[in-house]
């Protein structure tokens, strides 16, 4: 009888250190600062906890309040939006934000239209058969494949990418296309190309699955540029944050090559950003499967 009050009496106790690690969070919703509709898909980030968050389809999150430092800045990263800083206190509960988040103009160059033939070239993965191993992504997390021009040929628009689904997993779960110029750091993904929400999803795994791009007039970059595939939510109950620690990796799996001796294969986490994957096997580099279909202009 007093085991059990005793296990009662430290139950009690622990109610309000319960209570303020539920209420010691942040959550909210991004939307379009001009239109005040949703933006579904957007990073959430604190920039000294490293932690990250993403918002589900209709534009809510949920992140835990920061702890080390008294302040900390929660940065917003939207597809097609600028980046946005909001301050938050350590410790304080905030719930029903509203960030609103400014549309990003893009100035679009002057195009002169010069005479030639137009003919499909392909950049990226050659394989009909992907490597051993699984290539499987956290919500917000993505895996980008730098399809090189490799002998410089003269390029036009993107027609379409193309990624290898494994048979594994959840391949029908939807996921986002995402194409990057190689402008950051040590020539990491950094700026968007394609800067619209291109949400797909594959009717089975174990094959090629190509998504058309053709209605977005994306100008492939001449050196080259990164497809990425971008891990995403559906449904109320994925907006939430620390995946490691209680999430079941959830969707698509994609599989590797080993056609290269280079790597060109980085992975992004949200609030740690982008790395690059280094591993090899028998001198090759262990790469994702992903391959675009490019305009090669001859003259």
């Amino acid at each position: 009888m007093l085991q059990r009050v005793l296990t009662f009496v430290s139950f009690l106790l622990l109610l309000p250190a319960l209570a303020m690690a539920q209420e010691n969070r942040l959550s909210g919703r991004i939307v379009d600062q001009k239109t005040k509709e949703p933006i579904p898909f957007a990073s959430i980030g604190l920039k000294e906890e490293s932690t990250g968050a993403l918002t589900n389809e209709y534009g809510f999150f949920q992140i835990a309040a920061p702890e080390k430092n008294a302040t900390d800045s929660l940065i917003v990263i939207a597809l097609g939006f600028k980046r946005v800083a909001v301050l938050v206190k350590r410790g304080a509960s905030q719930a029903d934000m509203i960030v609103e988040v400014p549309k990003r103009v893009i100035e679009l160059a002057n195009v002169t239209v010069k005479g030639g033939k137009v003919k499909d070239l392909s950049l990226g993965s050659k394989s009909a058969t992907p490597g051993e191993g699984m290539i499987q992504g956290m919500p917000g997390s993505q895996y980008a494949f730098f399809v090189k021009n490799d002998k410089n040929k003269k390029l036009g628009n993107v027609r379409s990418v193309s990624f290898y689904i494994g048979e594994n997993g959840f391949p029908r779960e939807p996921f986002r296309v995402r194409l990057y110029k190689a402008d950051g750091n040590y020539n990491s993904p950094n700026t968007d190309i394609l800067t619209e929400n291109v949400v797909v999803s594959a009717p089975k795994g174990g094959e090629w699955y190509t998504i058309d791009l053709t209605p977005y007039n994306i100008e492939a970059p001449t050196e080259g540029f990164f497809v990425a595939m971008e891990w995403i939510v559906s449904g109320d109950k994925f907006y939430t944050t620390n995946f490691m620690d209680t999430y079941t990796p959830y969707g698509q799996i994609m599989r590797p090559t080993f056609e290269f001796k280079e790597s060109r294969t980085w992975s992004y986490t949200m609030g740690k950003g982008w790395t690059l994957l280094t591993l090899a096997s028998n001198g090759q580099r262990y790469n994702a499967m992903i391959k675009a279909e490019v305009d090669q202009i001859k003259d």
